[in-house]
């Protein structure tokens, strides 16, 4: 990077910190509120510092007129996901909430990037305050920060859509708005009415306001935290459940198709193709699983089955994480279809992880227009996704993402291996975290947690997570010695 956007850097930190300080707000009421006064000190302590950390970098470095390359935007990118775990975990060990450093960090890597994974034990004797910032820190990321960060961009001198570009999840094929910075104004504004009806009808449903809150920023961020250790098995309202159960699968869901619905194109929302398969995979795996759990499991209430089947194969699929069950002691193939959907994720442009539901679609397109061209080798056969040619430079990124997945997938178990788990838990750990799920199997189960693993095992784990939500690359290609050659593309 030049020395102006090295400048450039900077100002996007400064932003950085001050959107963190503002955020703190709500936790500090929270404290005020609950009358856990010194954890209200800590945090406020925490949001004042970081609110003159960014005023000063925002008053010192100001480039004008700096539009950014696409190589800038991975690492402003991958520094706000990075930084925000680092001070988001300052008050969790200065409250004592959690005095190691490094498991502050992995916490909150695990809310900044949605996973859900967690280190804690004992989840109800923590303060209500460091609850509601941990969980508060999943809505936070949910939509990414950097949406935050490049609304703000035209206001400070510049350009913000190469930023974007290395955050946003998958591969746009169409553009369903013009301008970048009205789209993800009005993508946030959606992400709150999300919120807002999730908070209303859980406390319509006899949640406590605190707990609503709570739950709903995990669900409506696809995080995944809970209040209880227990997480929606402390619920046992089918009500409940199910409401969860929906904002979870239409968080899932492509947030650009919601464009159609005020404009009543519902027949281009519902054709789809990406939101079809999502929705395929949802019902059929959920019906699959209730079967076999009525059949092979321990299951007698039909109504019961087919809730915790659609629960567990929502949850996983869209990486929230929440279970009403252990899953990991349900027959082996319900653990097969989950195993399944927490690779495959929810919809591309979603609050959810995973290799993403339309590289999935454009896979099976890809082996499907190969067996073609074996049976008709002189025909020209075109792969299109909602009957739109999809070039073959789109093909060849969603090969080489998938191929670099299953490539840091084994490396990552490899190396969790040496910290002497067994090896479905290691494989499942990566996994989880690759994919933002939180609860893997084994060892880190829906009823287990994090807290076993060394501190080289955790900060490793906590990279993935961030390198899961940031699609691979972004992160990545910054330890390649080509990046940093500013003489080299």
């Amino acid at each position: 990077m030049s020395s102006r956007n090295h400048s450039a850097l900077l100002r996007m930190m400064g932003v950085l910190f001050a959107v963190l300080g503002i955020s703190f707000i709500p936790t500090v009421v929270i404290a005020l509120i609950y009358g856990e006064y010194f954890e209200g000190l800590c945090f406020g302590a925490t949001m004042a510092v970081c609110g003159i950390v960014g005023l000063l970098l925002m008053k010192f470095f100001n480039p004008s007129d700096l539009k950014l390359k696409q190589r800038d935007g991975f690492l402003i990118v991958s520094m706000i996901w990075i930084m925000s775990s680092i001070v988001g975990a300052v008050p969790m060990v200065i409250t004592g909430a959690i005095p190691n450093p490094i498991n502050a960090f992995f916490e909150l890597c695990s809310g900044f990037s949605t996973t859900g994974a967690t280190i804690m034990t004992d989840i109800e004797s923590q303060a209500k305050s460091v609850l509601f910032w941990r969980s508060f820190t999943h809505w936070l990321g949910g939509m990414g920060i950097v949406v935050l960060a490049t609304a703000l961009l035209p206001s400070i001198g510049i350009g913000g859509q190469n930023v974007a570009s290395a955050e946003t999840p998958g591969h746009t094929l169409t553009k369903v708005t013009a301008r970048f910075s009205d789209n993800s104004k009005t993508l946030y504004v959606l992400y709150i009415g999300f919120s807002v009806a999730e908070f209303i009808l859980l406390v319509i449903g006899g949640m406590s306001a605190y707990d609503s809150a709570i739950h709903t920023f995990g669900t409506v961020g696809t995080g995944g935290f809970s209040s209880y250790g227990d997480s929606i098995a402390h619920f046992t309202s089918p009500y409940i459940q199910w409401v969860i159960i929906i904002f979870m699968m239409l968080c899932g869901i492509n947030f650009n198709l919601y464009f159609f619905i005020p404009r009543k194109r519902f027949r281009e929302f519902f054709a789809d193709e990406e939101l079809r398969l999502y929705l395929g995979m949802i019902f059929i795996f959920s019906f699959a699983s209730a079967f076999i759990l009525l059949t092979q499991g321990d299951y007698a209430s039909i109504s019961k089955a087919i809730r915790d089947s659609f629960f567990h194969i929502v949850s996983v699929m869209t990486t929230t994480g929440y279970a009403t069950a252990d899953f990991d002691l349900w027959p082996a193939f319900c653990k097969m279809l989950i195993f399944i959907v927490m690779i495959t994720g929810a919809c591309s442009s979603s609050t959810g992880g995973g290799v993403k539901i339309i590289r999935v679609l454009a896979a099976i397109k890809f082996v499907k227009r190969g067996f073609f061209q074996k049976l008709h080798p002189n025909r020209v056969i075109n792969m299109t996704i909602n009957k739109i040619p999809v070039q073959q430079s789109v093909v060849t990124n969603i090969v080489n993402f998938i191929f670099l997945y299953i490539a840091v997938l084994f490396v990552g178990t490899l190396l969790v291996a040496l910290d002497g788990k067994d090896l479905v838990t290691s494989f499942s750990a990566v996994l989880t975290c690759l994919s933002n799920v939180g609860p893997g199997f084994n060892g880190v189960g829906p009823t287990m947690n994090f807290s076993g693993f060394s501190d080289y095992a955790t900060l490793l784990l906590s990279f993935l997570m961030i390198a899961g939500r940031l699609e691979l690359f972004t992160l990545l290609v910054l330890f390649s010695p080509r990046y940093w050659n500013s003489n080299r593309v």
